[in-house]
Parts: structure tokens; sequence; C-alpha cells
């Protein structure tokens, strides 16, 4: 049996998809776009194409010439939401100045975004069994990690005189980032849960700007 990590590597190279929101055609934007609320409502499992289809008002046929698998289509609305994340919370990023306001920033964007009905039912519920967890991991990595790897670059450069590995600070980061969203979204009530969180990351980020200032005095 192929590994659906393999199988979704192989998809992704037969469409062509550099990005998961650039389409060549009007149809698979709306198979895409109504597979997103679709999987959103009823989740993977319980959402067939037929469903799919019926929604994007489309035949069997269409659907089969723009993606191989409900897998595969999946994978393109996991990756239209994470790269949609991605640009939202880097926004909030570049919006702010000082380096540790630009991380608080970038949290909070995120801790925004998971609480949202699509992402947090998808990406975070979803896409770890539909997928398979070496697909989702090196997927979600792909989005996100090079974007962590900025927000520490930016923090340790800022503090200067620190001995410290960024490749594994970076780990660390996207780590915490990835449970601390998970806690919002399994949370009953999602927003104390992400000011718990927010408060959080502050002392952490705190303490780590304070650690090099103790260093370079």
């Amino acid at each position: 049996m192929t590994h659906p990590a393999k199988v979704l590597r192989a998809a992704r190279k037969a469409s062509g998809k550099a990005s998961g929101r650039s389409y060549s055609s009007g149809t698979k934007k709306a198979l895409v776009q109504s597979a997103t609320r679709l999987f959103a409502d009823h989740g993977y499992a319980g959402t067939s194409l037929d469903e799919v289809v019926a929604a994007s008002r489309v035949t069997k046929g269409a659907f089969y010439h723009h993606f191989p698998s409900k897998l595969a289509l999946f994978d393109a609305v996991f990756t239209e939401l994470q790269e949609s994340a991605i640009d939202r919370i880097r926004q909030a990023f570049e919006a702010a100045n000082d380096p540790w306001d630009q991380a608080r920033a970038g949290l909070r964007a995120y801790l925004d975004v998971s609480r949202e009905t699509e992402f947090r039912r998808i990406c975070m519920q979803e896409a770890p069994v539909a997928l398979g967890h070496e697909a989702f991991t090196e997927a979600e990595r792909a989005a996100s990690l090079g974007f962590i790897h900025d927000v520490v670059d930016r923090l340790v450069d800022d503090i200067g005189e620190i001995d410290v590995d960024r490749e594994a600070l970076a780990a660390v980061f996207y780590g915490a980032i990835r449970s601390s969203a998970e806690f919002v979204a399994d949370s009953s009530d999602p927003d104390l849960a992400s000011a718990r969180v927010a408060e959080s990351i502050n002392v952490i980020l705190t303490g780590l700007r304070t650690l090099g200032q103790l260093v370079t005095e």
C-alpha cells in the first residue's frame, strides 16, 4: 500500500500546485470553496465526493480533471487555509516595529485564526487524521516554520550578545505555538484560553528579553 504522504506529494506535483490559492479555472476554485464549507461542517470522513460535486455544480468528470481523489482535494483546502493564515499573521507581525511587539502581534493573530471554525476544524482537527501524521507535519512545517525562524532571528538579533542555537529555539517556539493553538481550539471557552496562552507566552518572551539584557550588562 502506497504511503499517504507519497500520494499527496505525487498529487501536488501532478496538479502543478505551487500555491493552494493559484487556480487555473473557476471549476477548481468552486470545488475548493465548496469542499472547505463541507469539510468544516461535516469533517473529512463525513463529506462525500457526491456532496462536493453537487455543491460545486460540476460533474464528477470535472472533479477528476483537477483532483485525483478526495484526499488530494482536502490537501488543497488545507493548504489554502494554511497559506491564508500565514499571510494574516505576517501582516500583523510586520505592522509592529519592535521585534518583541512583532512576536506578540503574530501570536495574537495566530490565536485569532485558531478560533475560527474552518481553520480549527480542518487544519487542527481533521488534517492530522485525514492526511496522516507524516504528511500533516510536513505540510504544516513547510507553511509556518520559515516564518517562525524569521521571528526568532529578529528576537535574537535584538538581544545581541547571547549564545543560542537559533534552529533549536525556532523548534521550541514552533512546538509551543502549535500546542498553544490546540489548547485554544479544544477549550470550551476559546477566548479565555487564548488570553491565558497570550499571557503565558508573554512571560516567556519577557524572560528571554531579560536574559539578553543581563548578558549584555
